[in-house]
């Protein structure tokens, strides 16, 4: 009595193999590196968090008819320069608690970026109010070459 054994012919595991490998192809590319987009995105959003807080801190301030001095939202102080936030407490009130931030020397202008800071790595940012004008806050952009967390040095760049 003659058995016969089922199962795949070695061409069939090879074609399957074959498509397994385009798929793979087409597929990889999307899922290898998310990380860049995450900082990203991540910037973004906190560029978003610091112009609602600089909107929200002016509209406080011209209710209560002050343009410097310190204003308190939702329990946290600002301090106000020109009716907007200054460069040291607009993370406090944007709520910028995962972030890094490199005050210049000056302390009128802040950059936000991710910790640790490498460069390259996106960032943004935010420049006191001058007056009858309003904060500078700029497009997500990459960190100078050697940025560092030392205040006031050169390399301090946001573009």
């Amino acid at each position: 009595m003659q058995h016969k054994q089922r199962g795949f012919t070695l061409i069939e595991l090879i074609m399957v193999i074959v498509i397994l490998g385009i798929l793979s192809a087409f597929a990889l590319p999307k899922f290898a590196d998310l990380s860049g987009n995450a900082e990203q995105a991540s910037v973004d959003g906190a560029r978003a968090s610091i112009r609602s807080a600089a909107a929200i801190a002016h509209a406080q301030a011209l209710a209560s008819n002050t343009t410097s001095g310190n204003i308190t939202i939702e329990g946290t102080t600002v301090n106000l320069v020109n009716g907007y936030p200054d460069a040291e407490t607009i993370d406090d009130a944007a709520g910028l608690t995962d972030f890094l931030l490199v005050v210049n020397a000056a302390g009128t202008q802040v950059i936000v970026t991710l910790s640790p800071a490498t460069a390259a790595n996106p960032c943004v940012s935010y420049g006191e109010a001058a007056s009858n004008g309003a904060p500078t806050i700029s497009a997500v952009g990459s960190l100078g070459a050697g940025a560092d967390t030392t205040a006031g040095t050169a390399d301090d760049t946001c573009s």
